[in-house]
């Protein structure tokens, strides 16, 4: 395989699987609809550090885990050794031997440089009748996380922050698969609010997480209370007694390769 290193901030593998280990549990579901077969080839993009990955690999599948992140393979790599997981750029890569299938979770919305070179590398990747099985943030996710953000950003006085995600509708993504050779067999679009039960500090600890890019070049002595005010102006929406939420809504799909 080919691929780019991308220019991405390095992740936190370690808070990662230990505050937000519910991307990998609630992707679950999706290696079910996979069903990954011994003697299959899968690739994983956007692998993260390989919990799915393994999963793929325990059900007899040769599994090869692909993810932007150096820090994120580094931990797939060391949690994982007996699979190969490689540092690489989904919008632009090649495989030798076409694989069976490529599954990805809650990592098609990162991939916002050009989300239809991405779509194309992965049909170069399959075998005809190949399956493109994954699951993403839809249209309308985080939607009142952002919108607690953009408040904030302008109470401050900041430009509107340029958000690192891409949260496409089902139509929308329906046509990018089309027009990539792909033929839809399952379309999903579902709300999942998601507990942050590992988040004390709410928002904030989510912002730092999966938006960091918004904080970058802000004077530090304003980055505190700036979070701490999206805190107080997400909460009537997303703080319960119980803990804080995340507003997720979810795309799902399986499309097959002509």
């Amino acid at each position: 395989m080919r691929y780019d290193t991308p220019s991405l901030e390095r992740w936190n593998s370690r808070a990662y699987d230990s505050s937000f280990g519910y991307v990998s549990t609630q992707g679950a579901p999706l290696v079910d609809l996979l069903d990954p077969r011994p003697g299959e080839r899968v690739l994983d993009l956007g692998c993260g550090t390989g919990v799915l990955t393994a999963q793929i690999a325990f059900r007899g599948a040769e599994v090869l885990g692909i993810d932007g992140s150096p820090a994120m393979i580094e931990k797939a790599l060391a949690q994982y050794p007996g699979i190969n997981f490689i540092v690489g750029d989904a919008h632009d890569f090649t495989v030798v031997d076409p694989y069976d299938a490529v599954f990805s979770n809650a990592a098609l919305h990162w991939m916002t440089r050009d989300p239809g070179a991405v779509i194309a590398s992965v049909r170069e990747a399959l075998t005809p009748g190949g399956r493109f099985v994954a699951e993403m943030g839809g249209a309308g996710n985080c939607a009142e996380l952002t919108a607690a953000m953009f408040t904030a950003w302008r109470e401050y006085g900041l430009r509107e922050p340029e958000l690192p995600w891409y949260f496409p509708t089902p139509a929308e993504y329906a046509r990018r698969l089309e027009q990539e050779g792909f033929v839809v067999r399952l379309l999903e679009y579902f709300d999942r609010p998601t507990p942050l039960e590992e988040c004390p500090g709410g928002a904030a600890d989510w912002v730092r997480m999966f938006a960091g890019s918004v904080l970058e070049g802000l004077p530090p002595e304003i980055v505190e209370p700036l979070l701490q005010r999206v805190n107080e102006l997400a909460a009537p929406a997303l703080r319960r007694e119980t803990g804080w939420m995340a507003d997720y809504v979810r795309l799902r799909f399986a499309a097959v390769r002509r």
